[in-house]
């Protein structure tokens, strides 16, 4: 059984990630495998907020070279959670902004 640990694998920092907090949209690197369900229990269970959506994005791996060396990124999948409007906000990313 996955736990809520599991399939949050690491928050997503970008300009444009911390930009849409303020509209309370947190952006996570989540599990492959991972339902929008299973996301959204996960983030409630983590964080103790009310998800009211679950956008996911399965990004795809590209070509990259170093040198003479050349490889591809790893695949993995985004998920962009939008809270509840009366939910508060995760701490972990209001000390970023």
């Amino acid at each position: 059984m996955k736990t809520a640990y599991d399939i949050i694998i690491r928050p997503v920092i970008t300009e444009s990630s911390l930009a849409a907090t303020k509209d309370l949209r947190y952006t996570f690197e989540v599990l492959k495998t991972a339902t929008k369900p299973e996301i959204a229990a996960a983030v409630e269970t983590a964080f103790g907020v009310k998800v009211q959506d679950v956008n996911t994005i399965s990004m795809k791996r590209k070509p990259k070279t170093m040198g003479v060396h050349s490889g591809y990124t790893k695949a993995w999948k985004k998920a962009i959670v939008t809270l509840a409007p009366g939910s508060k906000s995760i701490a972990f990313f209001d000390g970023m902004i």
